[in-house]
């Protein structure tokens, strides 16, 4: 019997890698001999030792016999380190547990057919939806070429991202906000409209000791960013691109000369298109997007089909006001038959607030629709 034990530390490792490995998957792995654990490791940066390799190098013994607990299927492949599958045969490592199948076509189940091939047990699927969401941006991209984009919000009981009179420091508690800098750091870019530039003048960094401050985006249709904002004051030192669908070269030539990047994507409405810019960060090697935009940008991402989880942070407290800002807005949906579904994954307490993570599991034919033809 498989003991779950030894593949929930195998997840508890490979979390440490988080916000670092990007593009490569987080990957946790424990060696366990007669009961005993006598090698761990995980993946910790994007082109270092892979989690399979670091544990048999921390092995206290010989790992001859032993059994391998790894998060994802083992690679078949060179990349920025030779295939994994050649370190666990060489080691003589008896049986492999694997937690979810590598979508990577270079792997996909070309790791386990090879270890099988060499008389390795290969045991799968434990923890498998556990160890799928950890990777959630991973296993998107992969197969998508597109970023896995999470929409955060910060809101009221009521629903509220801020007072009546556009106040709205602060909506949540301190612990809130600091988990807000961790998501930051762990996803590759950060997105915002124009109307947060314009109202709030954002840094858009990453405020976690020993963070990562991820590219800056900035949904911005007219081009309409004052050159001494933040965000563009300080595109030397960290990337920072402008969406746009203006074609004035005069002001675009200003945002570059200040060390932005402009592109021009365009859609029929007059604004950005949030498909093709998704499509453009891809090919830019951009896995995931965190969007921390306000009700406008939110409600054009959603009706463009382009997001793919939300986090909310909700405070106990109400802010009423029929003219205050939500979390969504634009035109909205006509019927509950347009409705974009969420799927809860999990609702936690953090300080005085809590947290809901939900899955997008799909936009109305209806709204989709309305999206192409506006």
């Amino acid at each position: 019997m498989i003991d779950k034990r030894y593949m929930e530390r195998a997840l508890a490792l490979a979390e440490k890698g988080v916000g670092w490995t990007s593009p490569n998957p987080m990957v946790g792995a424990v060696i366990v001999k007669e009961g005993r654990i006598i090698g761990e490791g995980y993946h910790a940066r994007y082109g270092a030792l892979h989690a399979e390799r670091m544990a048999l190098q921390a092995c206290q013994e010989s790992p001859e016999g032993a059994t391998l607990f790894v998060t994802l299927e083992p690679c078949s492949h060179y990349g920025k380190q030779p295939p994994c599958v050649d370190a666990i045969i060489e080691a003589k490592i008896a049986e492999v547990v694997v937690g979810a199948p590598d979508p990577n076509p270079l792997v996909s189940g070309r790791g386990v057919k090879i270890l099988r091939a060499h008389g390795i047990e290969v045991t799968e699927g434990v923890l498998r939806e556990a160890c799928e969401r950890l990777n959630e941006v991973f296993m998107h991209y992969i197969t998508c070429k597109t970023p896995f984009v999470v929409m955060k919000t910060a809101m009221t009981l009521d629903g509220k991202i801020a007072c009546y009179t556009g106040a709205s420091r602060w909506v949540t508690g301190e612990m809130a906000r600091n988990e807000v800098q961790m998501l930051r750091h762990r996803y590759a870019a950060i997105m915002v409209g124009v109307g947060t530039v314009l109202r709030d003048n954002p840094r858009l960094t990453c405020r976690m000791e020993g963070g990562k401050t991820p590219l800056r985006v900035i949904c911005d249709s007219r081009l309409r960013t004052p050159l001494d904002a933040y965000v563009v004051e300080t595109a030397p030192e960290v990337p920072t691109v402008i969406a746009t669908a203006s074609n004035d070269e005069e002001k675009r030539c200003r945002y570059e000369a200040a060390g932005c990047r402009v592109v021009v994507l365009a859609g029929a409405d007059g604004r950005v298109n949030l498909e093709k810019l998704m499509e453009w960060l891809g090919r830019e090697g951009i896995d995931s997007v965190l969007l921390e935009g306000g009700g406008t940008l939110n409600w054009a991402a959603l009706q463009a089909g382009v997001v793919h989880k939300v986090v909310s942070y909700v405070a106990p407290k109400f802010f009423g006001g029929s003219e205050a800002k939500t979390p969504v807005e634009g035109q909205g949906v006509a019927t509950p038959l347009e409705v974009v579904s969420l799927k809860i994954q999990a609702v936690r307490q953090v300080g005085e607030d809590v947290c809901i993570e939900s899955e997008v599991v799909g936009c109305s034919q209806a709204l989709l629709k309305k999206s192409v033809t506006s």
